[in-house]
């Protein structure tokens, strides 16, 4: 038998779960490479042995995706698996002709080859964009869950940027899992809001793993989208969140079209900051692909602490990192925060960057004058915390998933940025989950 070669592009995330549930264990393929991008520190690794399975004794070299077409002729690659999201359609499509200029063919795995199914209900939230709002929206389907006295598990999807075999399957139930994970910012702001609220949260490597162990503690398995990527798991119930501030990315960025013509519910988020005729073509999208999907408008309310503390002040705006990045957002919740009450000034971050974080910058140029939390590792977290510090301000606002002050020493009064789920009218998610047996 002759194995197909066979590379994938990603990002620490999709690839890892593809060729775990597709090509690990198959004769007829040997997976020679990973190439990998939008996250620091992760090429220039390998695949373990110990998660690649008894096929690959030496594990699986992980290369920078800028060596794509060498790495085609070198490793003679026969298929070229894409296994990343929220890039435009354009984008693949480059890829795609780049690939087969190459000499290789270039593949899309879809959710059937990829799935896989619990014993147990999956309510899965996902969007069309990253920053769309998939984070107050799954905490809002936890609280209703749990309000109905099921209980929940949260499977986040993957962001494995430390030791990928003690990544395997972690459990995450207090703020000593996430200190002995040595998690990332990234990952804090992702799992911290469900412990708040006493919600376990499961997220790794492998999984299968995963899912048979939050199948023994669950009545119900939530999976947290990431990206606009589509869930590892069946749904059941299938949510995903869209954003008018972006009106037609819903139809031009993979994978989030196809979420979007998969969904049994969409949301359509922060209704009350947008103007009406974005809120209309996001409809009209919906409507267009998806005529059968229940529609639910939402907005999400931003609260401080003190709201007189911005008041006159010359501000720095500290937003999540990936819906500046990866969902190409100029600003975020910060801003609003900031101009809703009443700063006098947001100060430009950009000239007192320091190394990653000046880096970041440059490799999305499209980041407005506020600072993407970037904390992919122990030196990007000292980079951010001496580029907040270096910065001339009054007060820093903090519109991130979680407070920075946990993990930076920061030398300027703070404001944190709350934001949760509204949904305006009906139906509503709780009216969708009550149909959930």
């Amino acid at each position: 038998m002759v194995k197909q070669r066979v590379l994938i592009m990603g990002a620490a995330g999709r690839d890892f779960h593809n060729f775990n549930v597709y090509f690990r264990g198959r004769e007829e393929y040997a997976v020679v490479a990973f190439t990998a991008t939008q996250i620091p520190n992760i090429d220039g690794r390998r695949y373990p042995a110990a998660l690649a399975g008894p096929l690959y004794p030496d594990g699986i070299p992980i290369y920078p995706e800028s060596d794509l077409t060498r790495l085609i002729a070198e490793l003679a690659v026969d298929q070229v698996v894409f296994a990343y999201s929220d890039v435009a359609h354009e984008y693949v499509m480059h890829k795609a002709s780049q690939v087969m200029a190459a000499g290789a063919d270039f593949r899309l795995l879809g959710p059937h080859a990829t799935m896989l199914t619990s014993r147990k209900p999956v309510v899965a939230i996902g969007a069309v964009r990253t920053g769309s709002g998939k984070s107050q929206t799954t905490r809002r389907v936890c609280d209703i869950l749990r309000g109905q006295g099921k209980k929940v598990a949260a499977v986040r999807h993957p962001m494995p940027y430390g030791d990928l075999v003690s990544q395997a399957c972690q459990r995450f139930a207090s703020y000593q899992d996430l200190d002995a994970h040595q998690c990332t910012i990234e990952e804090r702001e992702e799992y911290e809001p469900h412990l708040d609220r006493g919600v376990v949260v499961y997220a790794g490597v492998d999984y299968e793993r995963i899912l048979r162990a939050a199948e023994e503690e669950a009545d119900v398995v939530v999976w947290d989208g990431g990206n606009n990527d589509f869930p590892f798991y069946k749904p059941d119930i299938y949510i995903v969140v869209a954003d008018p501030h972006r009106a037609g990315h819903e139809l031009t960025y993979h994978p989030g079209e196809t979420n979007l013509r998969m969904a049994d519910v969409v949301v359509i988020n922060k209704v009350d900051t947008a103007d009406l005729d974005p809120i209309t073509r996001v409809r009209d999208s919906v409507r267009s692909v998806n005529p059968k999907a229940i529609m639910i408008e939402a907005a999400s309310p931003i609260s401080v602490s003190d709201p007189a503390a911005i008041r006159g002040q010359a501000v720095l705006v500290v937003e999540d990192g990936p819906t500046l990045t990866h969902g190409e957002m100029a600003y975020g919740a910060g801003v609003v925060a900031a101009r809703r009450f009443g700063a006098a000034e947001i100060i430009d971050p950009r000239p007192y960057a320091v190394r990653t974080i000046a880096d970041t910058y440059i490799k999305y140029p499209r980041t407005g004058a506020v600072l993407p939390a970037m904390g992919y590792g122990d030196a990007q977290v000292a980079d951010l915390e001496e580029t907040i510090n270096n910065i001339p301000c009054d007060l820093v606002i903090i519109a991130t998933p979680i407070d920075l002050t946990r993990v930076l020493r920061i030398n300027r009064p703070t404001q944190r940025v709350g934001y949760e789920l509204q949904e305006i009218g009906s139906p509503t998610l709780n009216d969708v989950l009550a149909k959930l047996t």
